[in-house]
């Protein structure tokens, strides 16, 4: 079933809080930068795991903003609900946040709370990632003032237990949630990309299923470009330039592709999911 079958440019995020690294993403159709203060439970969800604990700081928010030409947004996480939580999102929004993201939340009361906080001072984003928060979903959906909904498929796949995250794309998981908030008129978005023909799930399928699913939004992980651990200036503009610049070459072709491409494209990632976790189950054994 085609949910959306898009029609628009996805709206690139990039993490990073070196204001140089954020110009060039800018400069190169770059949506939104991304300061990530999420520290709080994060490190024992991943502990073990390819990922980075982010030392991103508020001050960050301000050097970014003044950083930056104004084509970008500045996006924010913040913690998940906690006893700061007021002074946190008052914080980042008098630092220039444009669009705040409400990670690792379950219940509709600290969405409710988040929203109350936010004030309309800035857009705000869930960031769908718990089990908890998929079976209140309907209810979640009930209230006003989301703007936007990202679907982490990283820590969901973990809730789930499952070893990779893109089996929650193969299976239908991530169709049903995009099916449902896109009933309720909210704009969503899901998971990471690397370079076009580049990740074990090679990107390109990836953003044909942004396209089928309806999708407004995607994240530039750090199979794009690892900025934790390398900060090249020069290989830096090389990446956003020549990288990007393929995804969005990529994206044009999509807008005038038949939903039987996309159809097709569907079975490829199902087939290319399970043929990954085959090689996930050999390495393990």
């Amino acid at each position: 079933m085609i949910v959306g079958y898009k029609k628009m440019a996805l709206q690139m995020m990039y993490i990073t809080n070196n204001p140089q690294i954020a110009r060039i993403a800018e400069k190169y159709s770059v949506d939104r930068v991304w300061i990530d203060l999420e520290q709080i439970g994060k490190k024992e969800r991943q502990g073990g795991m390819n990922t980075v604990q982010s030392d991103h700081s508020i001050e960050d928010v301000r050097r970014i903003r003044d950083s930056i030409e104004g084509a970008a947004k500045v996006q924010v996480r913040v913690n998940p609900m906690h006893g700061n939580s007021q002074w946190e999102i008052d914080k980042v929004i008098s630092y220039g946040a444009d669009i705040i993201m409400l990670p690792f939340f379950s219940t509709v009361n600290e969405v409710e709370r988040f929203i109350k906080m936010v004030n309309g001072r800035a857009r705000t984003c869930l960031l769908l990632e718990t089990i908890g928060a998929e079976q209140n979903l309907n209810d979640i959906l009930k209230i006003g003032g989301i703007d936007e909904i990202h679907i982490g498929l990283n820590d969901l796949h973990l809730q789930y237990h499952q070893r990779f995250m893109f089996e929650l794309l193969a299976n239908g998981k991530v169709e049903e949630l995009c099916g449902k908030i896109a009933a309720v008129g909210i704009p969503y978005g899901f998971g990471g990309i690397a370079k076009l023909d580049e990740g074990m799930l090679p990107a390109r399928h990836i953003i044909a299923e942004h396209y089928r699913l309806g999708s407004s939004m995607a994240i530039l992980s750090r199979s794009f470009y690892d900025s934790w651990i390398a900060n090249d200036l020069e290989e830096v503009e090389r990446t956003f330039k020549y990288g990007l610049g393929e995804i969005r070459e990529y994206e044009q072709r999509l807008q005038h592709e038949s939903a039987v491409f996309f159809e097709k494209n569907k079975e490829t990632v199902i087939e290319e999911v399970k043929e990954i976790l085959q090689i996930i189950n050999n390495k393990r054994n």
